[in-house]
């Protein structure tokens, strides 16, 4: 049954439910949702009323039933069956949700709200091309509306088509200039792509919280005041933020970190921004001293729950990436507030107070990039934990001599300017092939525009071999697609991800990088450098030619890096996962002691 409206709201905030999570929903629902809040129908205004407050309650099954019991008196009542759509969307029943869409579509052809849901369906199940069909459809209907111009932004982004992305995000922004979701997904494809130069970039950056807040928002930050104890006798209550507490990339770091804090230390805060648990997301909170579950809520009582928790240090592990509570930073829910991991840019945010980075990611030259004040931790910021139960490297040299080159990295790294690069290292080796394995290749159009940029490079189709990391069993089998590398290719402009460029080294694969001058273009050379190998880091294309040609020829050496790799791994800084987090435990007590020390506070 629906809780009492006027009961305080389980959330912690302290509101009535009505006031505080009734009728909100996770980021990734909202423009379905809004399906939800069309007019009801004259027929059983009052049963129609109560599923979709029972919907926007995140109570599914009971809504699902109301919904189908208005459906067995009134089968043609197109906004039942949307709403029911929508509801078996959330519980992951994407083949049922789909078929209410469609019952709805047939009985209401211009139903705006269904196409639009049809396209989040079909960008949900990676079908692009259909996705970006079923927006344009919904376009002309509601051409003013700014979350079909967003969600087309999401598309081209997804195909690489990043400039008309960037277009679609602008023209949402116009409709709707405090559109916090499209201002975010623009600034992560900036900093992606490394599309415009770090000043350039900080400068949009820091335009965010001056579009989605408001001068007396921004004036009551600045005015915010904390007073906390000395920690002589007690923890530092460290709190992270995230949507990522889930499989993930960042999570598989944090969840190292989790476990090798020091409770006599420090005492963890856990506020996760995503609605869906999953394996890791029980791990995680069972590695937390507290779990706080804030999807839904506004950042203002986020804020709020926050500084009620007393929270010493707070940690951003988002940036612009989805699901971010930027937004609660901007509002100084913390005395010492960080940004760590989550993301490859300044945050722009003048209330965040440290950017978290090393001496390769984040060098003194590059401080003029961030707003935030750059804490450089004395090792390579993150930590592989090594994943024993991964396959044994089973390389051998091809037999009829083809070096295989390629990445494993997000299809939205494989930019023009990489894709040339590769075609250049292919040219000065007629025995290469270049094998790629992401999941944006899934979609056959991504597949083609590889293709066709490759060939009018003069690169042939029969060179180049496309897996689209979808169909992969397992874990295992695709650490296993290792052994087929003999040269991983770091992109160029936007770096490699942390994970996939560790995977790799730990199954043995050498991986070049050209190293840039901002942080974006330096993850990789980070992670080499913390494992030993320096030499695999370049300053030039030619020079990131030059290398991967001459070490694809060195059978020899690459037979002698391949078996012997992992182990030098794991004795390195990179797979030190209680080193990661003493360090910064150290660099938390020392930002909070420099807080009390600038402001007098304590006891």
């Amino acid at each position: 049954m629906s809780p009492d409206r006027n009961a305080p709201c389980p959330c912690g905030s302290g509101k009535k439910y009505k006031k505080c999570c009734l009728g909100n929903t996770m980021p990734a629902q909202k423009s379905a949702i809004q399906a939800t809040r069309s007019q009801p129908s004259s027929e059983s205004p009052d049963l129609l009323e109560k599923a979709l407050t029972l919907h926007r309650a995140g109570m599914l099954d009971g809504a699902i039933v109301i919904y189908r019991e208005i459906l067995s008196v009134k089968p043609d009542h197109a906004e039942a069956h949307c709403n029911l759509g929508n509801a078996l969307c959330a519980l992951n029943k994407f083949e049922e949700a789909s078929a209410c869409y469609h019952r709805a579509l047939s009985i209401k052809p211009d139903y705006a709200e269904v196409l639009c849901n049809l396209g989040n369906l079909a960008y949900m199940r990676g079908r692009l091309n259909e996705a970006l069909a079923y927006y344009q459809r919904t376009l002309p209907l509601v051409p003013n509306a700014a979350e079909i111009h967003y969600n087309l932004g999401l598309v081209l982004k997804d195909q690489g088509k990043s400039d008309a992305a960037i277009e679609s995000f602008r023209r949402a922004l116009v409709l709707k200039p405090d559109h916090a979701t499209a201002r975010s997904s623009m600034l992560l494809l900036y900093s992606y792509r490394a599309a415009l130069d770090p000043y350039e970039y900080l400068s949009q950056a820091r335009g965010w919280e001056m579009a989605c807040l408001s001068e007396s928002e921004r004036e009551a930050a600045r005015r915010r005041t904390f007073r906390r104890s000395l920690l002589a006798g007690r923890r530092l209550r460290v709190g992270y933020v995230s949507g990522d507490f889930r499989q993930h990339a960042v999570s598989y770091f944090i969840e190292q970190l989790f476990a090798y804090h020091d409770r006599t230390r420090v005492e963890v805060y856990a506020y996760s921004s995503h609605g869906r648990r999953d394996a890791v997301t029980e791990r995680l909170q069972a590695l937390s001293d507290h779990w706080i579950p804030v999807a839904g809520v506004s950042d203002s009582v986020i804020r709020d729950r926050i500084e009620a928790d007393g929270i010493d240090v707070l940690v951003d592990l988002s940036g612009y990436t989805p699901y971010n509570r930027l937004g609660a930073f901007a509002r100084r829910a913390a005395p010492v507030q960080a940004h760590y991991l989550g993301y490859w840019a300044s945050t722009g945010l003048s209330e965040m107070d440290y950017f978290i980075g090393d001496e390769v990611l984040t060098p003194p030259e590059t401080d003029s990039h961030f707003s935030e004040q750059v804490w450089r931790l004395p090792r390579v910021r993150a930590s592989y934990d090594g994943k024993a139960d991964a396959p044994i490297p089973a390389w051998q040299p091809a037999q009829n001599g083809t070096i295989w080159v390629g990445s494993f990295n997000n299809f939205g790294k494989l930019t023009p300017a990489t894709l040339e690069l590769w075609a250049g290292v292919l040219h000065a080796l007629p025995e290469g092939k270049l094998l790629l394995k992401t999941k944006g290749l899934a979609d056959a159009g991504n597949r083609q525009r590889i293709l066709d940029d490759m060939i009018s490079h003069g690169i042939p189709a029969c060179r180049i071999e496309l897996e689209d990391g979808v169909n992969t069993p397992g874990w295992s089998e695709h650490m296993a697609y290792y052994d087929r590398l003999d040269v991983a290719l770091d992109p160029v402009g936007a770096h490699g991800g942390y994970t996939t460029t560790c995977d790799a080294l730990w199954m043995g694969v050498p991986v070049i990088t050209l190293e840039g001058d901002c942080m974006v273009s330096r993850m990789a050379a980070s992670i080499v450098s913390a494992v030993g190998h320096p030499e695999w880091i370049v300053r030039s294309e030619a020079a990131y030619v030059d290398h991967v040609c001459a070490l694809a020829r060195d059978i020899g050496l690459r037979k002698r890096l391949r078996f012997a790799q992992r182990e030098r791994m794991a004795n390195s800084p990179l797979c030190d996962a209680k080193g990661i987090a003493t360090c910064l435990e150290d660099a938390y007590i020392e930002m909070f002691a420099r807080w009390q020390a600038a402001c007098g506070k304590g006891a």
